[in-house]
């Protein structure tokens, strides 16, 4: 009943925020760089956070632990929102993820104490003094891949449903029924929010994007959930499962944050470098890309689930998981190298994302017109070389 409520709820808050955002401006407006031709309202975030927490309230269970993570969705929905409308500096947004990942430490007790069996057996790798600030540091990094993820249509939601269905599968199976709820019922928002945000057929763009506020309530909630069930005294997961779960944005992340500095540019510029702009540059449509990414991300979540349950050692998986880091940074490398994937040229010119990708465009420092310019002016460069991305103001192709 409160699964089906929550579904309800965002629907209903999608219909009613669409018209509201088209009056005070907080849409997504087409432009040169961008990959819709219409404004697109940015209230997904908005109608999912209505839905849960409605929702929330008819189930049976006590929301006293929770109190923390309410208040700090409130800021980082509040400043998301502020953000989508007026693009609030770099400063505020990091500081309202610093200050929601703060109360969860110190306020709810949710953190990272330790990081589990990585050096093999029982011993575990105790982080100590450092649980706090890492715990801050891990938090706000989830958040951020969230929302660098968000660069096509249905992807960053449908990354963050397989995230959570993984953690409600192990709540459940662990006998941890009010967190396996909390989980369904922010899937189930999730999934009524994904109706808007997928291109069905007939469909040319989403009708509603999640903006700021959706992107950092998904990655908050999913870390909240993260630390909580991989700590003492839940541990019902290990620290390393929880990298499994989310693979395929933290993948596309950490690469971007190396390979950007390497090529000359600033770690959070805009590019059209992620993982699912390779995929379209090699042909494939972004349905065809959406569908494939989801497939990815759900065998390599059941294969840390899996791991898990057969008892696996975590430095076992662990290992595995940097080699497989290390073939993803090696065959992106060799790509953009030779302009070739898995022997399929990339040909298909793809638009720099410029829509709410969030991190990607707007969390650096601001800079200067004469830094502008010389940013703008390697970007030019960099696509007269580069067959795969067109100039600024062309239509994708």
């Amino acid at each position: 009943m409160s699964f089906a409520l929550g579904f309800v709820v965002t629907v209903l808050m999608v219909g009613v925020l669409r018209p509201a955002a088209m009056r005070i401006g907080l849409i997504d407006q087409p432009g040169e760089r961008k990959v819709h031709s219409e404004g697109v309202p940015l209230v997904g975030g908005l109608a999912m956070f209505c839905g849960f927490a409605i929702a929330a309230l008819t189930l049976e269970q006590t929301f006293t632990p929770y109190r923390s993570f309410f208040a700090a969705v409130a800021i980082l929905m509040i400043v998301g929102v502020l953000d989508d409308m007026r693009e609030l500096s770099s400063r505020a947004r990091f500081g309202a993820q610093i200050a929601a990942a703060a109360m969860m430490a110190w306020w709810g007790g949710i953190a990272l104490n330790d990081l589990g069996g990585l050096r093999g057996g029982e011993q575990m790798v105790e982080l100590g003094r450092w649980a706090i600030p890492f715990t801050i540091f891990a938090t706000v990094g989830v958040i951020n891949a969230l929302n660098m993820s968000d660069g096509m249509d249905g992807l960053a939601g449908g990354l963050s449903l397989v995230a959570l269905t993984g953690l409600a599968y192990i709540a459940h199976d662990a006998g941890l029924h009010d967190r396996r709820d909390l989980l369904l019922l922010l899937a189930a928002c999730l999934l009524a929010f994904l109706m808007f945000n997928v291109r069905a057929p007939g469909r040319s763009q989403a009708l509603v994007f999640m903006g700021d506020a959706g992107s950092m309530f998904l990655g908050f909630a999913i870390t909240w959930f993260f630390i909580d069930m991989s700590q003492s005294p839940v541990r019902v997961m290990t620290p390393v499962t929880a990298l499994w779960l989310l693979l395929i944005p933290l993948f596309d992340t950490v690469w971007l944050l190396v390979r950007r500095p390497l090529t000359g540019r600033l770690p959070t510029a805009a590019d059209a470098e992620h993982v699912h702009h390779v995929m379209q540059m090699i042909g494939l449509g972004v349905n065809q890309t959406f569908g494939l990414l989801m497939v990815m991300a759900t065998g390599f979540a059941a294969l840390g689930i899996a791991a898990l349950k057969l008892g696996i050692p975590q430095n076992v998986m662990f290992w595995i998981f940097l080699a497989l880091f290390a073939g993803y940074c090696a065959t992106m490398a060799m790509a953009w190298h030779r302009m070739r994937l898995f022997g399929i040229s990339m040909e298909r010119r793809v638009l720099v994302p410029d829509r709410r990708v969030g991190v990607e465009r707007r969390t650096g420092e601001r800079r200067t017109g004469d830094d502008r310019r010389r940013q703008s002016g390697r970007r030019r460069s960099d696509a007269r070389n580069r067959v795969g991305v067109k100039e600024a103001g062309d239509e994708d192709a």
